[in-house]
């Protein structure tokens, strides 16, 4: 054990892959960030994306979208580089509005040296954002990819439409693992509707482990909800502790994160939450004592946090630093800060 603990304390210093006595471990790092308002200057039809056209309430101009671009791709290209050089293998984001806005973020330098590729499938939200998935094919190659709808249960919503549940299968370190990007109804909507959420969502996953029951399931997003809330751990049936783990449940480390640490994502009046979540089946678990790594493993979870993701004065001093805020363009990041999950592997 001993041993073991000091080749975990290599990777903490940002070892990729070490050696000892004869046996070597890989990490790979996969995040989730909610971009705020990713908007091309574009009117897509059907969509009511006019605030962020030149001639919108945000007078959203190219200048604005390039700068966006590069303070979005600035992040993602940093996310998790402390503890793995190369970055995070696959990151879900959320609030992009289409193909064109995800094409032009992975051709920023530092997302394009990685050569960053993307999935995402249009969605019928009225606002026009989207959730995608970013990735970096020399590790996560991709096999599959499905919008699953979210699923309106009252007749009263009939006609409505909101944001589906991105599916991606593909392969990581040889293991069949499934990401399923969210970004939940948001809080203007009743709590019954993000409990319904993580009712489907836990139907997806339990469906995913039924057509192949070795598959890692991560679901992650703006789930718009707490990890206290019913829809974590009632609907999803998510756990704050390994042990309790059970084989239709799912892990989320990031309970403790809210509750003990006091730390989360985002904040509102003062206090933080921690919507942006990512949470896991239970075969990516150490269970029973066991601290192998034969397969995939999760080995720690972390909120990603650099000064400039800040503000530095005013009212709203300490909370993330916005794109707009009071109607001004403040030339910032996102009112939610990323989220990294790290999974690790021996190497035979």
């Amino acid at each position: 054990m001993k041993k073991l603990l000091t080749i975990l304390a290599l990777f903490l210093m940002g070892t990729v892959a070490v050696q000892a006595q004869g046996r070597r471990f890989e990490m790979h790092a996969i995040g989730f960030y909610n971009l705020e308002n990713l908007f091309d200057t574009r009117h897509d039809a059907g969509k009511n994306d006019y605030q962020y056209l030149p001639d919108g309430t945000n007078k959203w101009t190219d200048l604005k979208y390039q700068h966006k671009l590069k303070n979005m791709s600035r992040v993602l290209s940093e996310m998790a580089t402390d503890v793995v050089p190369y970055g995070c293998v696959a990151i879900g984001v959320s609030e992009v509005e289409n193909s064109h806005c995800m094409t032009d973020l992975c051709n920023q330098p530092a997302l394009k040296a990685r050569n960053y590729k993307f999935c995402h499938v249009e969605g019928p939200d009225k606002r026009g954002v989207d959730c995608a998935l970013i990735y970096n094919p020399k590790y996560f190659t991709v096999r599959n990819v499905k919008l699953v709808p979210y699923v309106f249960e009252s007749a009263a919503d009939k006609g409505r439409a909101t944001r589906g549940f991105l599916t991606v299968s593909g392969t990581l370190s040889g293991e069949h693992v499934t990401i399923v990007v969210c970004h939940w109804p948001s809080r203007a909507s009743a709590a019954s509707y993000r409990e319904s959420a993580g009712r489907q969502v836990r139907v997806l996953k339990d469906s995913l482990l039924k057509d192949d029951p070795k598959v890692k399931v991560i679901v992650m997003g703006d789930l718009n909800d707490d990890p206290t809330n019913k829809s974590m751990t009632v609907g999803l049936r998510c756990k704050a502790e390994i042990s309790e783990v059970g084989p239709d449940d799912m892990y989320n480390p990031w309970y403790n994160t809210l509750v003990k640490k006091r730390t989360g994502t985002l904040m509102y009046d003062g206090a933080w939450n921690l919507f942006d979540q990512i949470v896991m089946s239970p075969s990516l678990l150490h269970k029973d004592g066991q601290n192998d790594y034969n397969t995939l493993k999760f080995r720690k979870h972390d909120i990603f946090r650099r000064d400039y993701l800040f503000q530095k004065s005013g009212k709203y001093k300490g909370n993330p630093l916005r794109t707009h805020a009071g109607g001004a363009w403040l030339d910032g990041y996102s009112d939610h800060l990323p989220t990294i999950i790290y999974l690790m592997k021996e190497i035979h």
